[in-house]
């Protein structure tokens, strides 16, 4: 279309230059030439370059330029007798002096130029005099050239034009100003895909966004993801997936914004809606045998998946979870461990240590306000990724916990509270440990009973305390509501020793109630809050927690399978063997292995604890403790290469409180120095003896490196003959224990440690145990190689090993409780169980409880045989006590005991089955469990046990299972089993029996005879003609 414009212009210029050349001269004699300035009105007549005008009316302007049709001047035409070519002129050049353009910018030139006697030959354009442009074809009169701006710098554009006699005009000259170039900077792309959901999207559905951006012109510096209005995920940029839990019905907006390097961003937002959870449907997600807060909806969906696993993300099928420490955070001039340290994409769990219970029986970290508390007041201003997020009301650890968490959504973080310093006290401002009580005083009152309002106050403030700091459960590390006296830290024992018989009452009510509120909060929150703890793994400790009955409540158990030798006591053994080897001196001392009631079973290594708690949860709710860091001697006397060796204090008058305990045991002699570089302090000031060290200083002993941070940690090796590098650190390896250890023959030094070796062979056995994953303290003891100072230091080596077993093994780990073959019956009985009664401390030797069954349903269990499993963990013995008022029939069904007669090198089995049936062994005589009866069985073994589980009760050839384990299955029912009447009663048919008043024997009943009376049938005892239901003489043994 502009071609046609421009050829219909050019018609018209020359249409206009044929007329202007035949026009008529006109007699210019007496006309005055036109003045610049002057004032001229109608019919004034001038003369400019030869031509003659005449003034239309009142006008100031230029006649040569303003004659056209409609302007102020009228064209007479060319004076008469001239033959002088008048020049072009131009004039309106632009862009005008001081404009200003930046560099690479397309800049328009144009100019005016006319001829008053004949045309525009052409009009050329120059930029600092270099010709740029030429126009031959201008449009009403205007010539136009494009010119890209060149280098920043003032440019002079000049004009410049021709006429058809090659005659050229007068020249315009404007400066131009270049500035450097500004791009405008290109909006990001969001782009939000739905990878997967369900058809019908309800309460507990799972829905998976794929998260990602791009930037034309830049890079992107943040993704963050909101679900109605709430950020649930951040990263730098990077492309993710998030996997959304619906927690309750209604309507979600999901709002992903993607942000440039330049500040600029976009946002996409989709919608889904929820509809409510399948009615009935409370146990939807439920891990097996977790507690369950009666009349609450807990949305187990939120973490767990319908099989009851845990989710962790798709790389993650089992758990990885480190302690974080708050007390390696640089104030102290030591090297620090911050959060952006931690490595998050190879981890699933962080528990930060420590909170402890403070005076007023609440979760505390000390005044959250004041000066350098590390984990709500403290910057790190300079440490890259330790950034803090300003929009967070605190700052410290919890901050960047919970700015790591926003990029990486899959991992959990609890609020582990206690520990071994801080469970009956805590560290005041001044560093000084305040002997509060802690636990002990919390759920315990000084006469034994449980101080329900203190564990009130607790459960409250653990409710607002993970609300407040965005954690997602609780980690109670209580050490130890044991009633062995002497457990625990030496300075709680003036507390916790007086307390030993109520301890384990008040911790399941503790247990129970965290549960029970956090539940609340939880179907508040939309949003499952976890309970786990930190269980020690020692027989000895377990021996004094009854059948640790909170198992129930928790998630999950992290076992502390680590401490199982230290200079605590002389005997020179593993800190953390996976398996018994049936040389454990400290064992031997005490003839465990030698004790026929023990049968061989050495209970100080990972696997006996193991299979300790399979009875009271499934494997994939145990993890294993792994430490990142050692356990020393000095002064080995004895073993292999230091192993199983004796190291006493030489004095023992000097061992420090509790240790040495007991009279075959003598307070070791713990390495210092470079051993022990990661000592504790006593309360003045003193280096603690104990050979503790992180597994990267540990590796730096091994390769005779003396590393560069020994004075950072307070070493002197030019002054102090104990912290110089002397002699060689030679490794070796127990292969049937899973254990590694150093061994300095020069010093006579022994290091437990743990290695890529140790570590390979335990996560391979979590893998095919179906255990749940591992824990390790602590995540600062783990190591990398630093090639430019060829030295070990903190690294994330192990937990790699671990989580690439992890994602590389193809298998997930086991959600049920109990032997594997139990074959579960069709229908159930209402029967509850109850362990209680213990012996406390050293007096429950042999274990010896009280078993209470109590019949909640309507089925007559009379003289039946009740049978469960029992964890290898205890021997295959199993009997009534041996002071019972009665005593039932006992018996080992199946004995899952190694052939070999002991457990080294690991159990071959999981569970032995234990049986009691309701019959007196004194007159062999049913003992009755009808509907509303309790029976107490007074039971006797030897070795601690969670559970028992997978009940059952056998009676007339039908069998049960007991609903507390199994409550969808339908319920039994009395009689025949259809609701009818019982057609038999001990295989006879109830039709043959005699009913009273008529007996058996026409006049009495005899030894064994059945009778009925009433509602029941009664066995006789003995030679009787008294009424059944009324004498002793008889028993009950079915119900009518």
């Amino acid at each position: 279309m502009r071609n046609h414009i421009i050829n219909a212009l050019k018609l018209s210029s020359i249409a206009i230059a044929i007329s202007t050349t035949y026009a008529n001269a006109y007699d210019c004699t007496g006309l005055a030439d036109w003045q610049s300035g002057s004032t001229y009105v109608g019919g004034n007549q001038v003369v400019q370059t030869n031509v003659a005008y005449e003034a239309k009316w009142w006008t100031r302007s230029e006649p040569a330029l303003n004659s056209g049709p409609n302007q102020e001047w009228k064209k007479l035409g060319e004076c008469s007798g001239s033959g002088v070519n008048n020049p072009p002129v131009i004039s309106q050049l632009k862009p005008v002096t001081g404009s200003e353009f930046n560099q690479n910018d397309s800049v328009a030139i144009s100019v005016k130029a006319v001829d008053v006697d004949g045309n525009v030959n052409r009009v050329e354009f120059y930029v600092d005099n270099t010709l740029i442009a030429t126009d031959t074809t201008g449009v009403s009169d205007v010539f136009d050239a494009t010119w890209t701006a060149g280098q920043p710098g003032q440019y002079q554009v000049t004009a410049k034009a021709f006429d058809d006699k090659n005659e050229a005009s007068n020249i315009l000259s404007n400066l131009l100003t270049v500035k450097t170039s500004t791009p405008v900077n290109e909006a990001p792309i969001a782009t939000l895909d739905i990878k997967s959901k369900p058809v019908e999207l309800v309460v507990g559905s799972n829905v998976v966004f794929s998260l990602s951006g791009s930037d034309a012109d830049g890079t992107l510096s943040k993704l963050s993801f909101a679900v109605n209005g709430t950020e649930v995920v951040s990263t730098n940029g990077t492309a993710t997936e998030h996997t959304w839990v619906a927690p309750a019905d209604g309507t979600y907006n999901f709002t992903l914004t993607v942000t440039d390097n330049e500040n600029a961003s976009t946002s996409v937002t989709t919608q889904l809606q929820v509809g409510a959870q399948v009615p009935g449907d409370r146990d939807a997600c439920k891990p097996d045998g977790l507690y369950q807060t009666p009349g609450v909806n807990t949305p187990y969906c939120t973490i767990y998946d319908a099989n009851g696993r845990e989710l962790m993300g798709a790389d993650h099928p089992r758990r990885v979870i480190g302690y974080f420490t708050s007390w390696r955070n640089g104030a102290n001039g030591q090297p620090s461990y911050l959060v952006n340290d931690i490595p998050w994409d190879k981890i699933t769990h962080i528990n930060y240590a420590f909170a402890h219970v403070d005076a007023a029986n609440k979760v505390s970290i000390g005044d959250p306000n004041a000066a350098g508390n590390p984990a709500t007041n403290m910057e790190w201003p300079g440490v890259a990724g330790a950034e803090l997020d300003p929009t967070l009301p605190y700052k410290g650890h919890f901050n960047l916990l919970t700015k790591y968490k926003k990029q990486y959504p899959d991992v959990k973080t609890l609020i582990s509270v206690g520990g071994w310093a801080e469970t009956g006290g805590f560290f005041g401002p001044d560093g000084s440990r305040v002997n509060s009580g802690g636990f002990y005083t919390m759920t315990t009152n000084a006469d034994g009973s449980i101080n329900n309002a203190g564990i009130e106050t607790f459960v409250a403030s653990s409710v607002e305390f993970i609300r407040k700091y965005g954690f997602d459960g609780v980690d109670i590390d209580y050490e130890y509501p044991s009633s062995m006296k002497d457990s625990g830290h030496p300075d709680d024992f003036p507390i916790s020793n007086a307390r030993r018989a109520g301890l384990n009452a008040s911790y399941q009510v503790l247990m129970k109630r965290l549960r029970e509120e956090l539940d609340k909060a939880g179907q508040q929150d939309g949003v499952h809050y976890m309970l786990t703890i930190a269980s020690p793994s020692s027989g000895y400790l377990l021996r004094g927690m009854e059948t640790f009955q909170v198992t129930k409540y928790l998630d999950y158990v992290n076992i502390m399978s680590y401490d199982l030798h230290g200079a605590w006591n002389s005997h020179v053994g593993h800190n953390a063997a996976l398996y018994d080897t049936g040389e454990d001196s400290e064992l031997k001392a005490w003839n465990v292995y030698g004790t026929k009631e023990f049968e061989g079973i050495g209970y100080l290594n990972t696997d006996w604890a193991v299979k300790y708690f399979q009875g009271g949860l499934s494997a994939g709710r145990i993890n294993i403790g792994i430490p990142y860091y050692t356990r020393g001697f000095k002064d080995v006397q004895g073993g292999t290469n230091g192993l199983w060796g004796q190291a006493a204090l030489p004095n023992q008058a000097d061992c420090a409180p509790g240790t040495g305990v007991g009279e075959k045991n003598k307070c070791g002699n713990g390495a210092v120095g470079i051993d022990n570089l990661w000592h504790d302090k006593n309360d003045v000031g003193l280096e603690i003896p104990a050979g503790s060290n992180p597994l990267w200083h540990a590796k730096n002993l091994q390769n005779g490196v003396l590393p560069s941070y020994l004075s950072i940690y307070g070493l002197s090796p030019d002054t102090d003959p104990a912290d110089q590098l002397t002699g060689t650190y030679t490794r070796h390896y127990d292969s049937v224990a899973v254990a590694p250890w150093l061994w300095n023959a020069q010093k006579n030094v022994f290091i437990s440690i743990e290695d890529e070796e140790s570590m390979g062979t335990k996560v391979d056995y979590v893998i095919n145990k179906g255990l749940g994953g591992i824990m390790f303290w602590e995540l600062a003891g783990d190591f990398d190689y630093d090639q430019a100072k060829g030295e070990y230091f903190m690294g994330s080596s192990m937990t790699t090993l671990a989580y690439n077993k992890f994602k590389q093994s193809g298998s997930q780990y086991d959600v049920h409780r109990g032997d594997i073959a139990f074959q579960v019956p069709t229908e159930q009985v209402d029967v509850s169980f109850e362990a209680k009664n213990f012996p406390v401390g050293d007096d429950n030797y042999p274990i010896a409880p009280t078993f209470t069954f109590t019949n909640n349903s309507n089925i007559d269990l009379s003289g039946a045989k009740i049978s469960f499993d029992v964890p290898v963990s205890t021997s295959a013995i199993f009997k009534s006590n041996w002071n019972a008022q009665e005593k039932l029939q006992m018996a080992v069904d199946v004995n899952s005991s190694n052939a070999a007669g002991n457990n080294i090198g690991g159990f071959d089995n999981d569970f032995h089955r234990f049986s009691i049936t309701f019959i007196n062994e004194w007159g062999n005589q049913p003992k009755s469990f009808a509907p509303g009866e309790s029976i107490n069985a007074q039971v006797m073994y030897y070795m601690p046990v969670t559970g028992p589980v997978n009940f059952t009760a056998e009676k007339d050839g039908k069998r049960y299972a007991f609903k507390f384990e199994h409550p969808t299955l339908p319920a039994a029912k009395p009689g025949d089993g259809n609701g009818g009447p019982i057609t038999h009663c001990e295989g006879t048919p109830i039709a043959e029996i005699a009913v009273y008043p008529t007996f058996p024997r026409g006049t009495h009943a005899g030894q064994g005879d059945l009778i009925i009376d009433g509602k029941g049938v009664y066995k006789a005892k003995w030679w009787s003609n008294k009424q059944p239901s009324t004498s002793s003489d008889y028993q009950k043994v079915c119900s009518l």
